[in-house]
């Protein structure tokens, strides 16, 4: 069985000018901006949410299978993926255009411009969950990709029981409140930076406690002040890793994701999930782009025992030739929520009860 992640796959583009863009910008002439700026550097990275995670999980010994759209240009970073244990066979190549790219110019002042070609991501909604065979999908991950993508693809798991990880993030500002909320009503999890969280909420006209009802589980990161879950009304707390030196935070959410979807496949506790997401998230943090960092497995498991202790659990899962579980998310008997004595229908990891609640409307969908 694969897990599947679905989202951006992009090249990254970073340039770096030694001057102050304001020095170029006339106050009186912006009506007919023409600006040139000689770059001093300029690297193309490997990016994308989709293949970021895909990486960062690959590292932590599994092998996810990537499903979106590139370019003609793509050639050299499938094979990077394959050597690094990612399957590629899902990514489909559009002959006559490019891979989605992102360039950006940062001057002195850390001011930034910069522009985001889609690109072949814009066929990301052609591809479709109903050409694979679901019972072969243990778990899908819906990350920011183009947004009619991203829509059919939830629905397209809703109706084939896929279970999902919805993660707007970027693009909750192109969807409508409706429109988040049928992608968050369906999946298991739902999974935001803190000001990913307000925008959510903003966008949907939902409260908290409303979103905590939609969906079974709801994941906030929030930076150096780590991340907190939220699971059957108990929130667990998960302490940030100090990083050894911060360099870049490009892809760091991707990492965190990549190490909680690695905690889900091996049934590991949620303290535990997010602990490994949390370090993960750190080796991102210390590189500079999203794929540059790498670690042994062993590297990894004496690192989160520094920070948090032995943990026989996480030495099982990635040292030890623990193998996934076919079953997802069979929590400990003491982290499961009792069954009550009313028959009702429950959530496929948790045992938390659906319910069959009034449907929650979007404000200003």
């Amino acid at each position: 069985m694969k897990v599947l992640i679905t989202g951006s796959i992009a090249y990254d583009y970073i340039m770096t000018f030694s001057g102050y863009f304001k020095e170029h910008i006339l106050p009186d002439q912006l009506e007919h901006i023409s600006l040139s700026f000689l770059v001093d550097s300029m690297c193309r990275q490997r990016g994308g949410c989709a293949t970021n995670i895909a990486y960062n999980l690959a590292l932590l010994g599994e092998r996810p299978t990537v499903m979106g759209t590139v370019g003609q240009d793509f050639g050299e970073y499938r094979d990077f993926l394959e050597r690094c244990g990612v399957d590629t066979s899902l990514i489909v190549e559009i002959k006559d255009d490019f891979t989605a790219s992102f360039f950006v110019s940062t001057d002195k002042a850390g001011n930034q411009i910069a522009s985001f070609y889609t690109g072949a991501m814009r066929k990301a909604r052609e591809l479709s969950f109903k050409t694979l065979n679901p019972g072969e999908i243990r778990l899908a991950i819906i990350s920011p990709n183009d947004p009619e993508a991203m829509k059919k693809y939830a629905r397209e798991c809703q109706e084939l029981g896929i279970p999902y990880i919805y993660d707007p993030s970027q693009q909750i500002v192109r969807l409508k409140g409706k429109e988040l909320i049928e992608g968050a009503r369906g999946a298991h999890i739902l999974i935001l930076n803190d000001y990913e969280y307000g925008l959510f909420k903003s966008r949907t006209g939902l409260t908290g406690a409303q979103v905590e009802e939609l969906v079974p589980t709801l994941i906030i990161t929030c930076g150096e002040n780590g991340s907190y879950i939220i699971e059957g009304g108990r929130r667990i707390d998960i302490p940030a890793v100090k990083p050894k030196r911060f360099v870049d935070p490009t892809g760091v959410g991707d990492a965190y994701r990549a190490g909680i979807i690695k905690g889900i496949i091996h049934n590991l506790p949620w303290e535990v999930a997010g602990r490994i997401a949390s370090l993960a998230a750190t080796y991102s943090l210390e590189e500079t782009g999203p794929q540059s960092h790498h670690y042994t497995l062993e590297e990894f498991v004496r690192r989160y025992e520094d920070n948090f202790g032995p943990e026989p659990l996480v030495r099982k899962a990635l040292l030890e030739g623990g193998e996934a579980s076919a079953q997802l998310w069979s929590l400990p008997e003491a982290n499961r929520q009792q069954p009550e004595a009313r028959s009702e229908k429950r959530h496929l990891y948790t045992g938390r009860p659906r319910g069959d609640k009034q449907p929650l409307e979007a404000q200003g969908a």
